[in-house]
Formats: C-alpha cells, sequence, structure tokens
C-alpha cells in the first residue's frame, strides 16, 4: 500500500492511502525505494522479488524477478540506479543490472490519461493490475533487467538461514545477520569479506547502519538484545539486554534514580531512569523472579524467587553478598523490608507462612503462620514496624514486629485478597480483593474507612478463544497491583487489562485511566468481537494453521495466564504485574506484556496555573524586575506558573538578596520553588546560582517543611535526586582531573630529575677532561 504522508497539503486525515500494488502471493518481507522515489522493489515469502512504479511510467508499471530459492530477506537498489540487490534466506545474494536508467523512466501521456478519466473506454483489467509492460509504443523502450552475477554466503558450509541485512548505499557496505547469532560485512559488488563476528546465540533480528556507515546497530528479538557496534575500530558503542520473558515486578530507588526489575527469566536488573539504560544485571536466580525492591539505603536490592531463595544484592560491589533460604522448600511471591533495613519478609505460595530474616546475620528470625492459603502480598508499614500480610483465605492481618510478632488486627474480606499496600504516612491501608472491590481501612484500629468498585473500570478484552463477553465474562476482573501516589492522596491499580486507574482516595472516584498499549498482535486488546475473524463454524483463530494437526487450537485450561504454552504458537496476554510510584511525586512505572514503562509528569508543556487573578500577567512580573520588586515578580511569576518567566525572575536577582528573598517568601510557595528548582538543577548551566536558592530555602523554611513532612517529602526527593546526578558526574570528573595532574607532576619530577642527572654526569665529564688537559 502507497500512502501520501502527512504534510503534503493541510487537511484533516491526511494519511492518505493513494495506490494499492498486487503481484506477490505471499507475505511481503522487505521494501526499499530508488534515491528519487520513482520507483520501489518489494521482496516476497514466494521467492520472488517485485519492481513497482510509485507512478505509472510508460515504460514500467511493475517487473517480477525471480532466481532465487528460498523466501526474499532483503533487496536494495543501488545509489542512483535501478540495479538491484536482492537476498534470499538460504544466504544468496543476486546481483541485476538494469537498461534503463533513472532519468529515462517516461511520464504517461497526459492526453491518454485526459481520455482514459474522461470516459472514452474503459480499461483492461490487466492494464490496471499491471503487466510485464504497457502496450509497447515505438519511442519508448521496455525496462529490462539482467542477472549479472549471483553469490553465495554459505561457502564453507556453514549453512545457517540469513535473518536480516542493511546495506549502505554510499559505501557500498552490505551487512547480513544470520540465524546463529553471526554477522558479515562485505563490501559490494565484489562481496569481499571486510569483518566477521558472532554477537549472540540467538537469531539475529534486524540490522541498521547509521548515515555515516560507521556504526552498526542488531537487535535480538529472541534474548531482547541491542547491539551498536563500530566496525573500524571492532568495539561496541552500547550493548543493552532486556528481560527475554515478561517483567513481574520492580521498585523503584528511594532518591527515585534507578528502576530495579525482575523477570520470568531469573534476572534482576537495574535501570537508570534518566537514560532508560541498563547498567547491572544480576543472574543468581534459577527461577522466576516474583517480588523485588529497595532498602531504605538505596545501596541494595533485595528479590524473591520461586528457586526458593530471596538474595540481597549491593550496588557499591555489584555482587550477591547475602541468601535467605527456608528451612523446607518454598515458592517465595512476595517481599518486603522493613523502614530501617533490618528485617526482610517474604511470603509463601505453597506452604501458607511467612518467614522472617535478619539482614545482618541473614538467620531465620521467626516464621508466621496463621493464614489458610497462600500469601499474595505482604507490606511494611513505613513509620511503625507493623506488617501486613494478605492472603487468598479472604483475611490481611497485621502483625506487631516489636510484640514478638503478635497478630494484632485481622481484617476480614469478603473475598480473597489479591494485593496490600500502605499509605505513606502509614496510617492507612489498600487492599485489592478477587471480587474487583479496592477496600481502605485504618491501620491503628482496624475499622474500613471506604470502598472503590472498580470491577467496571478495567474494561477487560475479549480474547480471541472466549465464548462470553468481556462485560459478561468473570475472569479477571481484579485488581492485582496498587501503589499510592507519594503524596498518598490518589492510588494507582492495574490488573489484567490495557488500563491503569487512578482512584482519588478522599473523594472515592475515578480520576484517570491510562491506556499501556495499543498493540493489537497482543490478546485480550478488543473489547467487542472482530466479525470479519468469524466464519459460520466460529472463529478463525481456532484454526492453527502452522501444526498440521487436524485438532486444531485446543482450548486453555482454568488458571493459565500467560497463554497456552503447549500451543505451536500463541498471543501473550496484556496484562500490568506490578506498579509503583516514583519517591520524587514526578513519574510512575509498571511493568506489563510490552514490558518496562514509565508515566512522568511534565508540567512545562502545560499552562497550569495557581491562584490567578487579573493582575498576574507576564507583563506585571517584567514591570516588577525593572522596579526591583524581586519578591512580588517572583510569587507573580509562581502563580502563572510558566517556566521560562519563573526562570527569568530568578536570575534577574542578585546573588546577595537571595538569603532575604527566602526569608521574605510565603510558606504557600516554598515547596513549589522546591520543585522547580529541582527540575533547573537538574537541566540548567547556572548550577551554583540554583544550589545558593535550595540552600537558602532549605536552611530557612526546613523547621515549617519538617511538620508537613509527607507532603514536602516529594519535593525533597526530587531535588535529592538532581543533586545526586550531578555528584556522580562531577566527582568522576574531578578524580579523573585529580589523577591527570599527579600524573602530570609525577612526570615533571622524573624529568627534573633526570635533567639533574644528566647535568651532573655532563660536569663530572667536564672535569674529568679539563683534568685530563691539566
Amino acid at each position: 500500500m502507497l500512502y501520501h504522508a502527512p504534510g503534503k497539503r493541510r487537511e484533516f486525515n491526511a494519511f492518505v492511502l493513494d495506490k494499492t500494488f498486487y503481484g506477490p502471493y505471499d507475505e511481503t518481507t522487505c521494501i526499499d525505494w530508488t534515491d528519487d522515489s520513482k520507483c520501489f522493489a518489494v521482496g516476497s515469502k514466494d521467492m520472488s522479488t517485485w519492481v513497482f512504479g510509485a507512478e505509472r511510467w510508460q515504460n514500467l508499471i511493475y517487473y517480477s524477478l525471480g532466481g532465487h530459492k528460498d523466501a526474499i530477506v532483503a533487496c536494495f537498489f543501488q545509489e542512483g540506479s535501478l540495479d538491484l540487490y536482492t537476498i534470499s534466506a538460504d544466504a544468496t545474494l543476486c546481483v541485476w543490472g538494469c537498461d534503463t536508467e533513472l532519468a529515462q523512466l517516461l511520464p504517461r501521456d497526459p492526453d491518454k490519461k485526459a481520455r482514459e478519466s474522461g470516459g472514452a473506454e474503459e480499461p483492461r483489467a490487466e492494464e490496471i493490475r499491471g503487466t510485464a509492460n504497457p502496450a509497447p509504443e515505438e519511442s519508448v523502450g521496455r525496462v529490462r533487467y539482467r542477472k549479472s552475477s549471483r553469490h553465495f554466503f554459505n561457502k564453507e558450509g556453514d549453512f545457517t538461514a540469513l535473518t536480516a541485512a542493511a546495506f549502505h548505499k554510499k559505501l557500498n557496505i552490505l551487512v547480513t545477520g544470520f540465524s546463529s547469532g553471526m554477522f558479515h560485512i562485505h563490501e559490494l559488488p565484489e562481496l569481499s569479506l571486510i569483518h566477521s563476528l558472532s554477537i549472540s546465540d540467538q537469531r539475529v533480528s534486524t540490522i541498521s547502519i547509521n548515515c555515516t556507515g560507521d556504526w552498526i546497530a542488531f537487535g535480538c528479538s529472541g534474548l531482547g538484545q541491542l547491539l551498536v557496534w563500530e566496525w573500524q575500530s571492532e568495539s561496541y558503542v552500547l550493548k543493552q539486554q532486556g528481560h527475554f520473558n515478561n517483567m513481574g515486578a520492580l521498585s523503584y530507588s528511594p532518591d527515585g534514580q534507578h528502576i530495579v526489575t525482575g523477570g520470568d527469566d531469573g534476572k534482576v536488573k537495574v535501570w537508570d531512569t534518566s537514560s532508560g539504560f541498563c547498567f547491572v544485571t544480576f543472574t543468581d536466580h534459577t527461577s522466576s523472579v516474583m517480588a523485588v525492591t529497595f532498602a531504605s539505603s538505596g545501596q541494595v536490592i533485595l528479590s524473591a524467587s520461586l528457586d526458593g531463595t530471596v538474595r540481597a544484592f549491593s550496588l557499591l560491589r555489584y555482587r550477591n553478598f547475602r541468601t535467605f533460604t527456608s528451612p523446607k522448600p518454598a515458592q517465595f511471591s512476595c517481599l518486603a523490608v522493613d523502614g530501617s533495613g533490618e528485617i526482610v519478609c517474604a511470603g509463601a505460595q505453597d506452604s501458607y507462612e511467612v518467614y522472617v530474616w535478619s539482614m545482618q546475620t541473614g538467620r531465620l528470625l521467626d516464621v508466621l503462620s496463621g493464614h489458610e492459603g497462600p500469601i499474595s502480598c505482604v507490606a511494611f508499614n513505613p513509620w511503625r514496624s507493623v506488617l501486613a500480610t494478605a492472603s487468598w483465605d479472604k483475611t490481611v492481618r497485621l502483625w506487631d514486629m516489636v510484640d514478638s510478632w503478635r497478630t494484632t488486627e485481622t481484617l476480614n474480606l469478603t473475598s480473597d485478597a489479591l494485593a496490600v499496600t500502605f499509605r505513606p504516612d502509614g496510617r492507612e491501608i489498600a487492599v485489592a480483593s478477587m471480587d474487583g472491590q479496592i477496600t481502605f481501612w485504618e491501620s491503628e484500629k482496624g475499622t474500613q474507612t471506604g470502598s472503590i468498585e472498580g470491577r467496571h473500570d478495567l474494561k477487560l478484552g475479549r480474547k480471541e478463544l472466549d465464548k462470553v463477553t468481556a462485560k459478561h465474562s468473570s475472569k479477571g476482573k481484579a485488581f492485582t497491583a496498587l501503589c499510592y501516589t507519594a503524596d498518598g492522596q490518589a492510588l494507582l491499580a492495574g490488573g489484567a487489562s490495557r488500563y491503569v486507574c487512578l482512584y482519588h482516595v478522599g473523594e472515592q472516584i475515578l480520576a484517570k485511566k491510562f491506556e499501556i498499549s495499543c498493540n493489537h498482535s497482543l490478546d485480550a486488546m478488543e473489547e467487542f468481537l472482530d466479525r470479519r475473524k468469524m466464519t459460520e463454524f466460529g472463529s478463525v483463530a481456532l484454526i492453527d494453521e502452522g501444526t498440521g494437526e487436524e485438532g486444531g487450537v485446543s482450548l486453555s485450561l482454568p488458571g493459565v495466564h500467560r497463554g497456552d504454552m503447549s500451543s505451536r504458537h500463541f498471543k501473550p496476554e496484556i496484562r500490568v504485574s506490578s506498579l509503583h510510584f516514583s519517591p520524587t511525586g514526578r513519574s510512575w512505572a509498571a511493568t506489563s506484556t510490552e514490558g518496562l514503562l514509565i508515566f512522568s509528569l511534565d508540567s512545562g508543556a502545560v499552562f497550569d496555573p495557581f491562584d490567578l487573578d487579573e493582575e498576574v500577567t507576564a507583563g506585571g512580573v517584567r514591570r516588577a524586575l525593572r522596579g526591583a520588586e524581586w519578591t512580588r515578580a517572583i510569587v507573580m511569576a509562581m502563580r502563572l506558573n510558566e517556566e521560562s518567566l519563573l526562570r527569568e525572575a530568578l536570575e534577574s536577582v542578585p546573588c546577595a538578596d537571595i538569603a532575604v528573598l527566602c526569608s521574605s517568601l510565603p510558606e504557600l510557595y516554598v515547596q513549589r520553588l522546591l520543585v522547580f528548582l529541582a527540575t533547573q538543577i537538574e537541566r540548567s548551566r547556572h548550577l551554583q546560582f540554583y544550589l545558593m536558592w535550595a540552600h537558602q530555602l532549605l536552611l530557612l523554611h526546613g523547621h515549617s517543611m519538617k511538620s508537613r513532612s509527607v507532603s514536602v517529602l516529594p519535593a525533597v526527593h526530587s531535588l535529592q535526586k538532581s543533586l545526586q546526578g550531578h555528584l556522580s558526574e562531577i566527582s568522576k570528573l574531578c578524580e579523573w582531573n585529580r589523577y591527570n595532574m599527579k600524573f602530570a607532576l609525577c612526570l615533571s619530577r622524573q624529568r627534573g630529575m633526570k635533567r639533574g642527572a644528566e647535568e651532573s654526569e655532563a660536569e663530572s665529564v667536564s672535569g674529568s677532561l679539563e683534568g685530563a688537559e691539566q
């Protein structure tokens, strides 16, 4: 299908279908354009390559090329020419020469086109669908292709399938990837080998070359690898690998700079939130990682796995320094660490017990029994030594750590408990149950304060094999992940749906719904059944095309969450497995079927005024700045809440007046100014200037902010994140400069010593010569 890209004309629905071309009988695998976009080539699984004219040329409508014995993987035009390279999966390269240049393509006769559009006679069907060439005219020579050469990559008997290819037209460099993880770099048209390397155990799925031809990017979907290779220096520019299976858990670091994730592949990965790159991977677990969390120090990561271990990893030395196990084998499904980082708790699925360990010694302190079903979630009170455990026995139990792990309260629910979480101030508990309800409880008294009916907010999709509509289906209509926002005023909830719901806790209403995916290749994405996929015998999805079995597709067993693994091919289902809000209060993250998603609050792009009236304008702010009324100008700029205006007002203040202005600033604006300073410290080059502002604000308003620490905590965390980022960058630079200066000093001393030795030696030689002359 050929579309007009948006921007050709100003119109609604600018993405317009222009033409539809027919030719290949099987799936199309690759497309390449000529340099002037007059023609394009299409490769197909039916072992043929087709050259189409983007417009109806007199001497070319389409041209079909054969000669391969396997599916076409890639096809490329040469620079400024219609000459063509085609590559098939059996590692065969064909070079096609064309007898026509691009400038010799002739447009159709406008008079003939006008006659056809004027309704003279209907054009023949074969003319519309295209023939090898239009009816010959005396002045027009038809485009013809000739196979000039054929090359084989598997000359040494390595019969691995070719899976991906990329071509740099200016340098004539061809990069090919194979199913064994190898890649080759050749120079065309002689096909001389430049470089060859194995980069993975899985097949190379896709290849791309940058515009200069120095860097080559490889993607391996089997292991989730992304590699950038500089072939001239033979070194890696970028080397990243994600979880090659579903992510099951995540957690933010206390400063909001890092995110740790655990997956079904048994790996624990730590990601940088600013760059999005993974910088360390721990592979000690031998089974799926079900829960991960940071200790309060931010330097220790804990993970619980189905292999029966809870492991502690250090971010200073990047190693597993503590392993916690149970007396008898147990599959751990949830994990929690108290506020001091001394007590570690994990809940088991099969033994219905909660195990308690000491972080310092690694010894098992106690085993909490009392639940009559699998433990689904555990959570610690952030401010008190109270542990909440949720179970499938329709109860949530509160355990006091100080009083010999005695059960203080038992909260009875109407259905199985799936998730439990504490509010950041520790005074409220939210519990998600199997019937789709979220209930709120006071943590001290154990009384219920409210509930939210969230079953209809999830909006589950209908799977391809479901017999019942999504509206009447009772499967999975419940939240499995809960998380309070940093200020505790709202609650995030997600489950087996493509939506994440944000509820206002005080009003107990739905505030916003986030759609995490629009990918319809995942199952349970459509709310209604697609009638195009229905036949008189049932859904087309019941036909298993690739298996060759007579039985077709068997229906999935009850309780299967991640698709039927025994099937030859299956569609993964969309779901949210874990949610966590950033301590800075500016973003939240979710792990879903598609991976790790981060939603950020960018207030700079949105006009969000605060306490606005008629006098607060940009002109009023600038008049106050010209009159040296600094406090009034800053307050007016913060009420307008425009980043550029507030930055202009702050940077106009003399450094000597910062302390006086901070003392006279109203308490209402201190928190908002701290959030703004955190973003400017991260972005601006005036680092010392904004650090002086932050220092004076915290010095003068610290006592008043301590009384409302819960609401101010996100702003302080955001400021801490910005300072920590600068500290790590500048400290590395300063250490490097110190080492360089030490090296220069040592080198100069050595040279001075060497020069002194040479001078003394010269003096002794000259003295001996003088003595000899005398």
